[in-house]
């Protein structure tokens, strides 16, 4: 689905003149109140991205809007789509440095915002400036072309509404006192897994993370165990100048490139598997394309999602599939 731009041009007619005022002038009292107490007003950088539901929209988000453009993120994690723009907007939302708050709004769970803003489809996004709506873009887009959306945003709620963005506290986090983590239940297990994939036995830290994740599928840190474990159990069994000679000589033939990629990926040439893959599904179709998509997932899992690698990689494969 191609990205629906607005216009920014157009803030102005979803909100009078004089509401603009009010909300600039309202950004402005409550900076000299802060700065006459002291605070001023720096949040950690994890406050830069923040999920919301339909029961906190109005305390986190509507009034956040009167100090900062609030971007917000209508995704479906699990849809690859939705889950690679939402890891480019969070990035951006970091390196932005407090001049947009993006907040995160799980679609499927929260259907009555979907119809308050016209939701039409997945990935949508969305800003809120001063309480004011503002529909931003539909579906996938280049990452150029949200920077171009967002600093239009960010011009519009400082030119019009007075909204110079929040201050960043990077220190924060480093000053937070470290808490001693307590045991956690499956510690043991994953510990177990750990002392396998050190001694080279790879199919007992497999079965180790699975035990894990027959209990508790959420568990991150087993998600990622697995897959870094059966990468290495099936790079084990290779024969790497066989295996790069089968993927030369036969591009379609799918369990060549599988392996191929797999030993790209084992010796640190992560986009050079992506690419194989990605190139893999254009060719492939049926049961086949979906063979490799899935090993383009489990590969995923082991660079892991935020690398900007595996982001660039996603939006390849959607482009490809959809």
């Amino acid at each position: 689905m191609q990205p629906r731009n607005m216009s920014m041009s157009g803030v102005v007619d979803l909100a009078a003149v004089k509401a603009a005022q009010e909300a600039k002038a309202k950004a402005e009292q409550a900076r000299a109140e802060r700065a006459r107490a002291g605070d001023t007003g720096a949040v950690p950088p994890s406050g830069l991205v923040i999920d919301v539901d339909e029961a906190g929209f109005e305390r986190e988000v509507l009034q956040l809007s009167t100090e900062v453009p609030v971007v917000i993120d209508f995704q479906v994690p699990r849809a690859e789509p939705s889950a690679a723009l939402s890891a480019v907007l969070e990035r951006l939302a970091v390196e932005y440095n407090g001049r947009f708050v993006l907040a995160r709004v799980d679609a499927e769970a929260n259907q009555m915002l979907l119809q308050q803003f016209g939701v039409q489809g997945i990935p949508a996004v969305f800003a809120v400036v001063a309480g004011q709506a503002l529909p931003l873009f539909q579906g996938a887009a280049p990452e150029e072309q949200i920077r171009q959306i967002l600093d239009q945003l960010i011009q519009v709620g400082e030119e019009r509404f007075g909204l110079t963005g929040i201050q960043v506290d990077a220190s924060a986090a480093e000053r937070a006192p470290a808490e001693e983590e307590p045991a956690g239940p499956y510690d043991h297990l994953l510990q177990a897994a750990v002392d396998a994939l050190d001694t080279g036995d790879f199919a007992g830290a497999v079965q180790a993370y699975r035990n894990v994740l027959s209990e508790d599928p959420a568990n991150t840190e087993a998600k990622l165990g697995l897959a870094q474990a059966e990468l290495l159990r099936r790079v084990s069994e290779l024969d790497p100048a066989q295996v790069r000679g089968d993927a030369a000589e036969r591009p379609k033939d799918v369990s060549a490139q599988l392996a191929a990629a797999d030993l790209d990926l084992a010796g640190g040439h992560v986009e050079d598997a992506f690419g194989r893959l990605v190139d893999t599904v254009r060719q492939v179709f049926g049961e086949e394309r979906d063979t490799v998509r899935l090993r383009l997932l489990d590969l995923f899992e082991v660079v892991g999602p935020d690398d900007p690698r595996v982001v660039a990689a996603r939006q390849a494969l959607a482009r490809v599939l959809f």
